[in-house]
């Protein structure tokens, strides 16, 4: 949160954003008086309708319409929708999308209503205020949050004869315990290594006191990034991984999941999935990301925020602080589904998958560097597959993959200033 700062943000090209699932998306003038607000998801389970039902119970004038879309579904409509004064008026948004709606006058902010209910934004983390803050202006309250560890397969662990993992690990013992593990007449690779933002290189820029992006100006040249990219292609040069053909066919996480990899470096988010599986439940466990030169470990999240052309602003914003809230919180903690960003209320996550060490997500949050975005993350995020696969495959070296990567960015990022 200290260095991945997207700096020098200006004008953002006219996009067309986040969609409504319906013509009616933005709540009509209803019978009676009441207001019907509707909420944009792209996951549905009994926590989101649990919410509404919460919400609607202590405000029997205002009714939640929730709506569902798939993932690809979900933000190709809400482009249509926010563009064409359709969108929800509620809506989860992604750190790395939200610089362009806050740019187009798109969200509702949030500042004064937040300030008028005196809501204390020290109860989340910092990082995560900071990423949906633009132009000092905030626009919305973190639904939940997610840190990355280091997952592995006690079984094959054992199998191996290779001690657990620790807190005190460091990269060394990742790559010396990758070999061991590494089997290849079982088809056993000691780690997964794909070429991946969250959960991988962007984690180990960091400990390596590397970074993406900072003020307006590509990381990719700087020795400390290229170290950090450079464990992920030494595991691969070693031969302890998957190839990135062999991810293409069977993504890391399914790998990991199969038993194939001993280790993988996966978010919070998958704790619960791993935990559903029962033979998977018994086989793994999760710690904390070995440090390099420090500590790191990226924080992304889920933020609720409103369209700005809603019908209902004053009942979107008691919706929105709701959801932000301390009882919105403790619903989804209890279900285990996601880490939830109120301080105070994680333990009911914790709680939730006791044979799982989760508290190591919780724990790296002080480590946390926030999710690094510009105002138009997604042009710079295409040159980074576009380049840093020949390094991945060794065909080309990590400096000279990533001095041209940096180039390419820089000129991306020009156009935004």
């Amino acid at each position: 949160m200290r260095r991945w700062t997207a700096g020098g943000v200006a004008a953002v090209a006219a996009l067309a954003l986040l969609t409504g699932c319906s013509s009616t998306g933005t709540g009509g003038d209803d019978a009676g008086g009441d207001v019907t607000l509707t909420y944009g998801v792209w996951s549905q389970d009994e926590t989101m309708q649990a919410l509404v039902d919460a919400f609607e119970k202590e405000n029997p004038g205002i009714t939640v319409d929730l709506q569902v879309n798939p993932w690809t579904e979900y933000w190709t409509k809400l482009q249509v929708g926010a563009q064409g004064g359709t969108a929800p008026d509620a809506f989860w948004m992604l750190g790395d999308r939200f610089q362009v709606y806050a740019a187009n006058d798109q969200l509702l902010p949030l500042g004064d209503a937040i300030e008028d209910a005196g809501v204390d934004l020290g109860v989340y983390p910092e990082a995560l205020v900071d990423l949906f803050t633009y132009d000092d202006e905030l626009y919305g309250l973190p639904k939940d949050f997610d840190t990355v560890g280091l997952w592995y397969n006690k079984t094959l662990f054992d199998a191996a004869g290779v001690a657990y993992p620790t807190d005190q690990w460091t990269w060394d013992d990742v790559s010396a315990a990758a070999a061991q593990l590494t089997d290849p007449a079982a088809g056993v690779y000691g780690i997964a290594a794909p070429l991946n933002r969250q959960e991988g290189f962007y984690n180990t820029v960091a400990q390596a006191g590397g970074h993406i992006i900072d003020d307006g100006k590509s990381g990719y040249d700087d020795p400390k990034t290229q170290e950090g990219l450079r464990f992920w292609t030494d595991l691969q040069k070693a031969g302890v991984s998957p190839t990135l053909e062999q991810f293409a066919d069977t993504e890391a996480v399914a790998q990991f999941e199969n038993g194939s990899v001993a280790m993988y470096y996966g978010g919070s988010f998958y704790a619960q999935r791993f935990y559903e599986n029962a033979d998977l439940r018994a086989a793994v466990d999760v710690t904390v990301l070995p440090q390099g030169a420090e500590r790191a470990t990226v924080i992304n999240g889920i933020q609720n925020v409103g369209f700005a052309g809603t019908k209902h602003p004053e009942e979107l914003k008691k919706f929105l602080l709701f959801l932000g809230g301390k009882e919105a919180a403790e619903i989804q903690a209890a279900t285990g589904a996601v880490i939830p960003a109120y301080e105070g209320t994680q333990q009911a996550w914790v709680d939730s998958m006791p044979e799982f060490n989760v508290q190591a997500f919780i724990d790296q949050v002080p480590d946390g560097v926030v999710y690094p975005v510009s105002a138009d993350t997604a042009a710079w995020n295409a040159l980074e597959d576009e380049y840093l696969p020949a390094a991945w495959n060794g065909t080309e070296p990590v400096e000279d993959v990533a001095d041209r990567l940096a180039t390419a960015m820089n000129d991306v990022l020009a156009k935004e200033r």
